[in-house]
């Protein structure tokens, strides 16, 4: 009965409202479905924002501690370079002291060992020949004065105080790694 009132048209109106109402209802689930989803990926964008700050403020802050390992650094190795300076300015004034004074010392004697032939008489030695003479002047000839000896001694101190002074910044650890052991050089 209800479909003798109906025409074709009313049957394909109501057809076209039945799937209309399908699509909405179809519609509306897809709507649920991405805001869902849409809150999903805001909270995992927060979470991305997050985790780059967090990684942002993780080096900075390691830059930092970097910077105020090198600045330790830096301190450590300066004192120990001035400690070497020191000490090796120290030993260098302390030897030479005991080189002047030993020259000092030598001086004296020989002006005493001079001052003592004249006045005393040793026993009798036998006399050179004339060509041995000359042999004992050449070989006395070719020896370095005593000023000589102790500007040569002092030279000498110099560098060996400078190799040892090479050999200790040397061996200082610029790096302030302690599990590397230093090469200091032999010889």
């Amino acid at each position: 009965m209800i479909f003798r009132l109906l025409n074709i048209q009313g049957i394909a109106g109501l057809a076209v409202s039945v799937a209309l109402g399908l699509l909405l209802i179809i519609q509306k689930g897809e709507t649920r479905h991405w805001k869902r989803q849409s809150g999903q990926f805001e909270q995992l964008y927060h979470a991305g924002e997050a985790a780059l700050s967090g990684t942002i403020a993780n080096y900075r802050a390691a830059a930092e501690a970097a910077r105020a390992a090198d600045r330790a650094n830096l301190a450590r190795v300066d004192a120990e370079q001035r400690a070497i300076n020191e000490r090796t300015s120290n030993d260098f004034q302390a030897r030479l002291a005991a080189a002047h004074s030993l020259a000092r010392r030598l001086r004296g004697q020989a002006a005493s060992a001079t001052a003592d032939r004249g006045g005393v008489r040793a026993a009798p030695v036998p006399g050179l020949s004339v060509a041995s003479d000359g042999t004992a002047e050449a070989a006395s000839q070719d020896r370095l004065s005593l000023a000589d000896r102790e500007l040569a001694t002092e030279q000498a101190i110099q560098l060996d105080e400078l190799i040892s002074w090479v050999r200790r910044q040397h061996a200082i650890d610029r790096d302030g790694q302690s599990g590397v052991e230093s090469a200091v050089p032999k010889g």
